[in-house]
C-alpha cells in the first residue's frame, strides 16, 4: 500500500512539472516573438530585468576579477561592478539575446516552434521556475521564473560570449 501511495504521489508531481512546462511554454513562445520582431515592450513584458541584470552583473564582475589576475585583481574588484552594471543594462536587450535564439536553432527566416514543442523542450526544475536547454539532458542556459503569472526570463547560464548585439 505504501508503495501504491509513493507512486501516485510521484505521478502527480511529474504532472505537475508537465503542466508547469506547458504553461510556461506560451510566454517562452511570446518572448521568442519579441526577439524575433524586436518588440522591446513585449521583450520586457517577459522579462524580469532585476534579477537577470542581478545575474548577468555577478557573472561578469566574478570574470573581471578572475582576468584581473594578482596584480590587476584590486583594481577590477573596483571597476567590475561599476561596467557590469552599464553592461547588465545593455545586454538585456530584443536584439542581443537574438544570438541566444540563434544557438537554439530559432531562425528568424523560419517560423517559430508553437507552445506545444516550446514546452517538450522546457525542463522545470523547481516550484515556479522551468529552464531552457539545448538538448534533452543539457545544461540549462535560460531560466524562467513565474512572477504575477507571468513566466519572465530571470537568468542566463549560458556562455557570456554569446550575448551580443546582432542589430537589425
Amino acid at each position: 500500500m505504501r508503495y501504491l501511495v509513493l507512486a501516485l504521489a510521484a505521478l502527480t508531481l511529474s504532472g505537475c512539472a508537465t503542466a508547469q512546462r506547458y504553461d510556461a511554454a506560451n510566454d517562452v513562445h511570446s518572448l521568442l516573438v519579441s526577439i524575433r520582431d524586436n518588440d522591446q515592450a513585449t521583450f520586457d513584458a517577459h522579462v524580469d530585468r532585476p534579477a537577470l541584470k542581478r545575474q548577468i552583473e555577478s557573472r561578469l564582475t566574478a570574470e573581471g576579477r578572475k582576468a584581473g589576475g594578482d596584480s590587476l585583481g584590486a583594481l577590477s574588484a573596483i571597476l567590475a561592478p561599476a561596467l557590469a552594471d552599464i553592461a547588465g543594462d545593455a545586454l538585456i536587450q530584443p536584439q542581443v539575446f537574438r544570438s541566444v535564439a540563434d544557438y537554439y536553432g530559432y531562425d528568424a527566416a523560419k517560423p517559430l516552434p508553437g507552445a506545444l514543442a516550446i514546452g517538450s523542450q522546457l525542463k522545470a526544475t523547481g516550484e515556479g521556475q522551468v529552464c531552457a536547454t539545448r538538448k534533452k539532458d543539457g545544461p540549462c542556459l535560460l531560466v524562467f521564473t513565474q512572477t504575477d503569472g507571468t513566466w519572465k526570463l530571470s537568468g542566463f547560464d549560458g556562455d557570456l560570449s554569446m550575448l551580443r548585439n546582432k542589430g537589425r
